[in-house]
């Protein structure tokens, strides 16, 4: 489990951290999202020891990264695939890690297996990698210990299709053996349909946390229809907060039973009608990080 207690990080006057608490639990996958330089990267990188904290703490199962005697074999990390040293070949990267971990050799053959980099591709030099190479090799490098906890950020940039939806089944399955993930992504589909739990942070606090499944489900009701105008003022009359949505529908806080009644009370024929959590994962993330968006600005 990896606990992440008041954590707060200060890079002169600015905050990049504030005061920051959530948990990643055991047999589960976690996604962690935000806007660019919402401090999730800085947050990944204290939990790791790359940056030290200003205040608070992170343990993973109960001890700080840097108390781990051999933190390869407890906890699997990619924060920046391309920072690998792009003079050595992808055989190399991993056999360093073998001899530094003290693992059996076999291993660099397994992961070179796992993540599907062929004989020829590891003899190559990583240089000469493109950025989905070096997403595999990274994934290789971080699970060549057989370690209990994965530390991600963006793992899947740079993956084609069929390399994304590998990468998701090899995450899902990592957790549901026991294994604790914790998984930064801008590919917001693919956080909906890995994670089982979310933690939102925007300008470095916490805006939102739960079960994927009860921060969906607060979404309240989807519905779209050809009068949208008179459905919405039937909608606010009886009460309902009704939000418009760039989609052409509206969003409604209440029930799909009682937003279908009363579309039929005030007979505006219905398009499409359904849970919102079915809009999915970037409706709530664009609502709940509206304010707190700054593109351009680095993690």
């Amino acid at each position: 489990m990896i606990e992440v207690r008041a954590l707060t990080k200060v890079y002169g006057g600015f905050r990049a951290v504030d005061d920051v608490t959530f948990r990643a639990e055991e047999g589960r996958v976690t996604g962690f999202l935000g806007p660019n330089g919402a401090g999730k990267s800085t947050t990944m990188r204290v939990m790791v020891g790359l940056t030290p904290p200003t205040s608070g703490s992170v343990t993973i199962d109960g001890r700080r990264f840097a108390d781990l005697p051999n933190p390869g074999l407890e906890v699997g990390v990619l924060l920046d695939a391309s920072a690998q040293h792009a003079g050595r070949t992808g055989r190399e990267i991993l056999t360093l890690a073998q001899q530094t971990m003290g693992l059996p050799r076999r291993r660099v053959e397994e992961m070179l297996e796992l993540v599907s980099l062929s004989p020829a591709e590891s003899r190559r030099r990583v240089k000469d990698y493109s950025l989905g190479m070096r997403q595999r090799l990274g994934i290789a490098t971080a699970l060549i210990g057989d370690p209990q906890v994965l530390v991600l950020d963006e793992p899947a940039n740079g993956l084609d299709p069929a390399g994304i939806r590998w990468m998701r089944d090899l995450l899902r399955g990592y957790a549901d053996r026991g294994g604790t993930v914790l998984l930064s992504s801008h590919l917001l589909h693919e956080i909906e349909v890995v994670a089982d739990d979310l933690v939102v942070i925007g300008q470095g606090r916490i805006v939102a946390q739960g079960t994927k499944a009860a921060l969906l489900a607060a979404a309240g009701t989807l519905v779209r229809a050809h009068a949208l105008d008179d459905l919405a003022g039937a909608l606010a009359a009886a009460g309902l907060a009704v939000t418009a949505l760039g989609s052409g529908a509206l969003r409604v806080d209440a029930e799909t039973e009682q937003v279908g009644a009363l579309a039929h009370a005030a007979g505006v024929p219905l398009l499409e009608l359904r849970a919102a959590d079915g809009a999915g994962l970037e409706e709530m993330f664009l609502e709940l990080t509206a304010e707190t968006a700054r593109e351009g600005v680095a993690a």
